[in-house]
């Protein structure tokens, strides 16, 4: 691990959390869907560095059955470096500590970040009797 890279505990501003994505390649979101979005966050770490954030992971749900990471990334000039391993480490332990035996913890897998994702135990659902599905509002029924 890089030393000059520091996790914090907590969400990024609105703005940040925006430039974030969008500067990872991930899609937009509005600031209003953010706003409320972030204070909903059941754990979530964000990647500092020279004070700065440069990547951020959340977990997502009810805090009983159903939890979702969301929003894994990092900025590309910081990418290999095994900062994106480190996000998932620090969600999967909090997950591992405070998330009931029963819990469901899902993700979505962008390309080739499913080989991230599979180092922490998650596999594809299909195939066990499920298939991850998804709907984005304001884009049809």
């Amino acid at each position: 691990m890089d030393d000059a890279y520091e996790l914090r505990v907590g969400v990024p501003s609105v703005a940040d959390f925006r430039r974030l994505r969008t500067d990872a390649g991930l899609s937009d979101k509005t600031p209003e869907a953010v706003a409320l979005a972030l204070p909903r966050t059941w754990y979530g770490v964000v990647l500092h560095h020279a004070g700065e954030p440069v990547g951020m992971g959340r977990v997502v749900g009810d805090g009983g059955t159903a939890l979702q990471i969301v929003d894994i990334c990092v900025l590309p000039a910081h990418q290999g470096r095994g900062l994106g391993k480190r996000i998932m480490a620090a969600l999967t332990a909090e997950l591992e500590r405070r998330a009931p035996a029963s819990a469901c913890v899902s993700l979505i897998a962008d390309g080739p970040a499913r080989f991230l994702y599979e180092q922490f135990g998650f596999a594809d659902t299909a195939g066990h009797n499920s298939i991850g599905m998804d709907r984005q509002m304001g884009a049809g029924a």
